[in-house]
């Protein structure tokens, strides 16, 4: 038998361990954690502008992904990827299979978490199907030498249409890859757990489907519109942006904290509405006002994301399951604001939509804006 002071000393010892492990989740609780060693966020230095124009003259550029030398890839939706230099200069694959109508064409990329290994890079796009409409998919290449070699179908079959074709891909603290896809104009959809559309997908970085997905399928929820912005904060929660209703009757674009196997309830619930078993938005524009949010990014207690309609930057606190209140800058600076994304050095770079058919160009859009959220 143990003596007396050998089990207090290891029941104090245990105590102080359990004590300390709170210590440290209160500590970095509202904080952003360090990021993966394959992608540092640097300093911002001090002499960055709050706002800078880094690159014009882009056509209808939808998503941006990081390369490890610091230059650019920016699809353009088209069907062109654009790789950006650090001193400006470019080069461009265009691609022949995205079809480019409405809202569909090249829209998401992503990197693979280890790129620098395996040099893996995801491409979201609209392309022609079997039924002489569109469908969307994702394909992986090996981007190499300014190539896109071995190309493998991850998902095909996506619903498309003209509008609300979602396009939004990001690799999840799972090593996961989260895809966001939109109804594709019949709502109805968005609440068939058979269907692949009105969803957010969860697949293995190679297209296989994870065993704890909730439905025996790629789809991880249901019930969404067109959601177009995915991100993670310091809790490891998903965080997801979605266009709520459209045409004269605008508004209700929801921000919502996604859970595995939930449904968040388009087209049966908007707003405020409640119906047992639907998720209600963390946040929503209400019914009066339009964000029309393309992107979603988290950064130190931060939720961005980029507006369309609203053209404007947004930015809102969160805390636990809690969201502040909106903040809105460079309203009608810019124009419409679609990708928002943080760069390796810790800044926000934006693209516009100018070119969209929606917006008021001017001789330099589309562009990319490099913003210092220190700043704001």
């Amino acid at each position: 038998m143990p003596s007396k002071n050998k089990i207090i000393y290891a029941s104090s010892v245990a105590v102080l361990v359990s004590l300390f492990a709170l210590a440290m989740l209160l500590y970095f609780r509202g904080k952003t954690p360090p990021p993966p060693a394959s992608s540092p966020i640097e300093e911002i230095a001090e002499d960055e502008p709050v706002s800078e124009v880094i690159a014009t003259g882009f056509k209808i550029p939808w998503d941006i992904a990081f390369l490890p030398d610091k230059s650019i890839l920016i699809t353009e939706r088209a069907g062109n990827l654009i790789r950006l230099e650090k001193d400006g200069t470019r080069t461009s694959i265009s691609l022949p299979r995205p079809v480019s109508k409405g809202e569909g064409g090249l829209l998401g990329i992503v990197t693979h978490p280890d790129f620098e290994t395996n040099n893996f890079l995801y491409l979201y796009m609209t392309i022609g199907s079997n039924e002489n409409g569109t469908e969307n998919a994702v394909f992986r290449y090996r981007y190499v030498g300014e190539q896109l070699l071995d190309e493998k179908t991850i998902i095909t079959r996506i619903p498309g249409a003209l509008y609300h074709d979602g396009g939004r891909m990001e690799f999840g603290p799972d090593g996961l890859l989260y895809i966001t896809t939109g109804d594709a104009q019949d709502p109805n959809i968005a609440q068939d757990k058979n269907s692949l559309g009105g969803k957010i997908l969860r697949l293995y970085d190679d297209g296989k489907i994870p065993k704890d997905n909730p439905f025996n399928s790629p789809v991880f929820s249901l019930g969404h519109r067109n959601p177009q912005g995915l991100t993670w904060d310091n809790l490891g929660q998903l965080w997801e942006s979605e266009h709520g209703r459209s045409g004269a009757l605008s508004g209700y674009d929801e921000i919502n904290l996604i859970k595995k196997g939930s449904n968040y309830g388009w087209p049966k619930i908007e707003g405020g509405k409640t119906e047992v078993g639907m998720e209600l938005p963390k946040l929503h524009s209400g019914s009066e006002s339009t964000w029309a949010p393309a992107s979603l990014v988290y950064y130190k207690g931060k939720l961005f994301f980029g507006g369309l309609r609203g053209e404007a930057l947004y930015e809102v606190s969160v805390v636990g399951e809690t969201i502040g209140q909106v903040k809105t800058y460079f309203h009608k600076t810019f124009g419409r604001l679609r990708t928002v994304r943080l760069g390796p050095d810790g800044m926000l770079y934006l693209t516009t939509s100018n070119q969209d058919g929606r917006g008021k160009p001017i001789p330099e859009d589309d562009r990319i804006i490099k913003v210092n959220p220190n700043k704001l």
